[in-house]
């Protein structure tokens, strides 16, 4: 059992703990909340004998630690899971600590299986995860097999398995017999762990009870009421009915009723007798986190302010509306809403690109676009195509004829009632031929028939 009888510790002009008195008794995990420099970790430094006390004592089944005989086969703590050389390897960093206290080897690769460390034992523990470190750490506290155990935010980085296996851990070690002690700031966890709570507040003690009788001191209960969503005058009877009988009626989002004061037969009853059909009627009690934040709400020393982003807001746009607050945003169990998602229309209704390719529609932000795009979700119209730029490099031109080669004479039109000719197809390409000259005109390879003038290859036939 551990024991703090009027515990004070001060560094200068600051108070660390003071006077603080408490047991941790064994069979039972027991949880150590504060907020954040309550003086959680230096009372367990005290306990550890880390820290020497200004004022008080606290002892471990009787004695100091300091004078417990061989105290690592008594006392097993995890405070700082970093506190490994990182050189070491994981099943060497257990051995030295074994050697220092009479342990055997074998004890070494049984806690790294406990831990679930057995495949990594032999790597550097630089190179471990901070989950992986905490396994480590656990592993060293279980070392030999103590009967007092003191824990300071075990599952720090742990996923969700490891989370399951450490509150398991807890729990059956607490069957044993054994005294343990866990600080966290997981109040969901220490909910489904802890059986018993000791609360610090600025290094003073503000609770010491089991954790149902915690939440019942520090929270209200309420029944939660539905009536048919059809018919709402039953809801206004049975709040006039709820109201004169005692109880305090306040109404949620959803329609429903939340009815402090009258127990629930009590509620049943006054619907019974007003005639009014109930769809839900349920209690209602407060979490240990609700219950923590009412407790611990005027011994908080770090608060949080707004974020007033001072001159870094950007400008509003001459014209455009600015972004309307999210309903809801700032409220408690609120979360951010996914971002949106670029929708693109069918392709029928895409707008080409400048070279002929289907373009998907302005984004959500109504990114510059071509004249009469939609206007954007904050009622800002979409710029226009931007001007030309004057210093833009001039497009190249068409390349001059040669002198000399005739141009091709366009089709004459097709006199009318004519029936229409199917296009040609294009002509592949040919090499360029030297410039004939006004004197003799070109003659082919064999020196027979001269080539046809290229204008005759322009009709369907000749093109073929």
């Amino acid at each position: 059992m551990i024991e703090a009888v009027g515990l004070t510790k001060q560094y200068g002009d600051k108070t660390a703990v003071y006077n603080l008195s408490f047991q941790v008794r064994p069979g039972a995990v027991t949880g150590f909340l504060g907020p954040n420099g309550s003086g959680k970790s230096t009372t367990m430094r005290m306990i550890l004998g880390l820290d020497n006390p200004t004022s008080g004592q606290v002892t471990i089944g009787g004695y100091p630690y300091r004078k417990l005989p061989n105290a690592p086969r008594q006392v097993g703590a995890l405070l700082d899971a970093k506190a490994v050389h990182g050189g070491r390897h994981a099943r060497n960093h257990l051995l030295c600590l074994a050697q220092l206290s009479g342990i055997p080897a074998r004890r070494v690769d049984e806690v790294l299986g406990v831990v679930g460390l057995q495949d990594v034992a032999r790597k550097r523990s630089k190179g471990f995860s901070l989950g992986m470190g905490q396994r480590l750490g656990i592993a060293a506290a279980l070392l030999g097999d103590p009967q007092v155990l003191l824990f300071d935010e075990p599952v720090n980085g742990l996923d969700p398995e490891g989370i399951l296996w450490v509150r398991n851990l807890m729990k059956a070690l607490a069957a044993e017999g054994r005294t343990v002690f866990v600080s966290s700031h997981l109040m969901s966890e220490m909910a489904l762990t802890a059986d018993h709570l000791i609360v610090i507040g600025r290094g003073q003690l503000l609770a010491d009870m089991s954790v149902n009788d915690f939440i019942a001191a520090n929270s209200a209960g309420f029944a939660r009421v539905r009536t048919p969503d059809t018919e709402p005058q039953l809801r206004e009877k049975l709040t006039s009915a709820l109201t004169e009988a005692g109880g305090h009626v306040l109404p949620e989002q959803d329609g429903a009723l939340r009815i402090t004061g009258l127990p629930l037969p009590r509620i049943s009853d006054i619907a019974h007798d007003t005639d009014v059909r109930l769809w839900e009627l349920s209690p209602h009690s407060a979490s240990l986190e609700e219950a923590y934040m009412r407790m611990t709400q005027g011994a908080v020393d770090y608060r949080s302010t707004i974020d007033q982003k001072a001159g870094l807001m950007q400008p509003v746009p001459p014209g455009a509306q600015p972004p309307m607050p999210v309903p809801g945003q700032g409220q408690p169990d609120w979360y951010a809403p996914p971002p949106p998602q670029q929708q693109f229309a069918p392709q029928d209704q895409q707008t080409p690109g400048p070279y002929g390719a289907s373009q998907p529609p302005a984004g959500p932000y109504a990114a510059p676009g071509a004249p009469g795009t939609p206007a954007g979700p904050y009622g800002a119209q979409a710029p226009a195509a931007p001007a030309a730029n004057p210093y833009a490099p001039v497009a190249p031109q068409a390349p001059v004829q040669a002198p000399g080669l005739t141009k091709q004479p366009a089709a004459a039109p097709a006199p009318a009632g004519a029936p229409q000719q199917p296009p040609a197809a294009a002509a592949p390409a040919q090499p360029a031929a030297p410039a004939p000259t006004a004197d003799a005109a070109p003659v082919s390879a064999a020196g027979a028939a001269p080539t046809p003038p290229a204008a005759d290859l322009t009709k369907p036939e000749d093109a073929r």
